[in-house]
């Protein structure tokens, strides 16, 4: 052990003095003692509580991070936010069962937690809008970026609308995205809205002008140029909620939500009883389904609440998959046809191929098909396309009437023979303007008629000796409106036993 200097000297000094008593030497000075350093006492800093997070909006405001700029357009959209606190008292109820779900999935990627605010922005949380550029789902893809990005579309499932499938799409997008754009998440937002190349050609224009090129320098699209102003207006609104006094519909952080595969097509309504569930409840949960069924090919997966997951698993596990589905016998009739025989039980060609071992379209009379049917009233799957089609086309004002498209159809020529918007006629029939038309569909067009007016619905049977002009004259109605009420041709004579529908203004009827 190696002794302090200051000891090994004094132990000199103290022998040197043992040896002056014969021989006596000047005294010589004692060193000076080194002051006595005291270390201050180190205490470990004291951990900070761990902040509980109870609720998926306060998990997102912890995790906002893209800066909210003092810009015009982002301060417009945060006061339409501030003067319109039922839009996200709603839409955050809306939320509530997939909220949980999609903030986990971006955490999970490491991307801007901003991007869980986007169905708000895109579709109001309604996992059913269908807007006018023909979008669809919480994240409003369209039918090409949809297929791109792996998710599937027919007349049984719509992956657009399915909310885990969609999620997952729509954040493979925004990291391609991201990577297109230079790494620049203000440029992956609006090239979500308009595409990558808009957005990189307005950069390089910047460029070759020597201007600005951050996202507020650039000449974007009207739509694009606001999109991303209205999600950091809106991220700003969620992250101060409290103190702009905005009431946000509390969401649980924790899971709320099963996936589970049911391994085969199955009735939604035999599967809601399963889960303990009413059917609208599952439907809305799995709103990519278009039928009464999954879609006889999959996906199989159905998302059930966490506390109905057990239950609807073990009475799963202990079903027989042919007791899955409704069944019904069909003796094949001549003049049937594999399309026709869909149309009338509500299937499709292709799921009666692959029920019945079908190679081709190819039927005989007196053969006889397996034919799954639902288990209910159609008319009681309330969010099946056609359920919804039907409510939409029932929510106009005046009267209504059925137009059958013929060749060489358009929205736009159909409109403006009967004097009403594209827009219009195309919401009431669930289209986007820009949807294509097919030769033989029925659309739904609704007709004002004068405030004095008393329309009725009449439902006329063609007699014999009965032409246009005299059913017009009977009624008071023109010829020209007999013939677009009811899709007819001028060119072909009345049958006896043929139903017409008119809409009549009984004040002026002569009947």
């Amino acid at each position: 052990m190696r002794l302090p200097i200051v000891l090994v000297a004094g132990g000199l000094s103290l022998l040197a003095g043992c040896q002056s008593f014969t021989q006596p030497e000047p005294a010589t000075p004692t060193p000076a003692t080194a002051p006595v350093v005291v270390e201050p006492q180190i205490t470990a800093p004291v951990e900070p509580e761990p902040i509980q997070i109870t609720d998926v909006w306060q998990r997102i405001r912890l995790g906002l991070s893209l800066p909210v700029p003092d810009q015009k357009l982002v301060n417009q959209y945060r006061n339409w936010y501030l003067k319109h606190p039922q839009h996200l008292a709603r839409v955050s109820e809306r939320a509530e069962p997939f909220m949980y779900l999609i903030v986990e999935e971006i955490e999970k990627r490491n991307l801007p937690i901003e991007l869980a605010l986007l169905p708000i922005v895109e579709s109001a949380f309604d996992p059913f809008a269908y807007s006018h550029g023909a979008a669809s789902g919480l994240w409003q893809f369209t039918a090409p970026m949809a297929k791109h990005f792996g998710l599937e579309m027919n007349w049984w499932y719509d992956g657009r609308r399915d909310v885990p499938a969609a999620t997952v799409a729509a954040l493979d997008m925004m990291e391609y995205l991201y990577q297109k754009t230079h790494n620049n998440w203000l440029y992956a937002i609006a090239a979500y809205n308009t595409g990558e190349g808009r957005v990189l050609n307005a950069v390089k224009r910047n460029q070759g002008k020597g201007l600005a090129t951050d996202f507020w320098a650039l000449d974007l699209p009207r739509e694009t140029e606001r999109y991303v102003p209205q999600l950091l207006a809106l991220a700003d609104v969620i992250a101060n909620a409290d103190d702009y006094g905005i009431s946000l519909y509390p969401i649980p952080n924790q899971p709320q939500l099963k996936i589970v595969d049911v391994g085969s097509q199955i009735d939604l309504a035999l599967a809601a009883d399963m889960a303990g569930m009413k059917l609208n409840e599952l439907h809305s949960l799995n709103p990519g389904f278009n039928q009464w069924a999954t879609a006889p090919e999959g996906p199989h997966r159905l998302v059930v609440p966490l506390e109905h997951a057990e239950l609807f698993e073990t009475k799963l596990a202990a079903s027989d998959k042919d007791q899955r589905l409704k069944w019904q016998r069909y003796k094949i009739k001549s003049g049937d046809s594999l399309g026709l025989i869909a149309k009338r039980f509500n299937t499709t060609p292709s799921a009666l191929r692959a029920v019945n071992d079908i190679k081709n379209n190819r039927i005989i009379a007196g053969k006889h098909l397996l034919i799954p049917v639902s288990s209910k009233d159609p008319a009681k799957y309330l969010l099946s396309a056609e359920q919804r089609l039907q409510k939409r086309q029932s929510g106009g004002s005046g009267y209504k009437l059925t137009y059958k498209v013929k060749s060489g159809d358009s929205l736009w020529l159909i409109a403006k023979q009967h004097k009403v918007s594209v827009a219009k006629l195309a919401k009431w029939n669930g289209m986007a303007p820009k949807d294509p038309l097919s030769i033989g569909q029925k659309l739904v067009i609704w007709q004002k008629g004068n405030g004095k007016s008393v329309t009725r619905t009449v439902n006329y049977t063609v007699r014999s000796g009965d032409s246009l002009a005299k059913i017009a004259s009977k009624f008071n109605v023109s010829v020209n409106q007999l013939v677009k009420w009811n899709s007819l041709s001028t060119k072909k004579y009345l049958q006896p036993g043929q139903k017409l529908t008119l809409y009549v203004d009984v004040t002026k009827s002569r009947v």
